[in-house]
């Protein structure tokens, strides 16, 4: 009987580990600016349109899809050289936007 158990044990050990090193890997992947995914064909172009419509100026200098924020991420440098990250949802629609630069008051 001790047998079973210890088999036991041990199966349930090693699939906990499995869990564990599943979870940290997902957990990595999704963490960093290595593994961003830039937005492509018609959506890189819809998404573009959205973010400078939104803003009325600019020129986009970055995309990711996936971002941690929002379904897209079109990062835009504005003609006073501030950049804005506009958050849009998978319908493209404006969900947020952050300005960073020079003149965003962070100090």
């Amino acid at each position: 009987m001790k047998k079973r158990t210890t088999v036991a044990v041990g199966i349930a050990a090693a699939a906990g580990i499995g869990l564990v090193a599943a979870i940290g890997g997902v957990a990595g992947a999704a963490g960093g600016d290595d593994n961003d995914v830039p937005i492509t064909g018609d959506a890189l172009e819809k998404a573009s349109a959205a973010a400078l419509d939104h803003l009325g100026e600019g020129t986009v200098t970055d995309t990711e899809e996936g971002d941690e924020e929002s379904y897209y991420e079109v990062e835009v440098t504005l003609d006073d050289g501030r950049e804005v990250d506009v958050q849009l949802d998978r319908d493209f629609n404006v969900v947020g936007d952050e300005v960073e630069g020079p003149n965003d008051n962070d100090d």
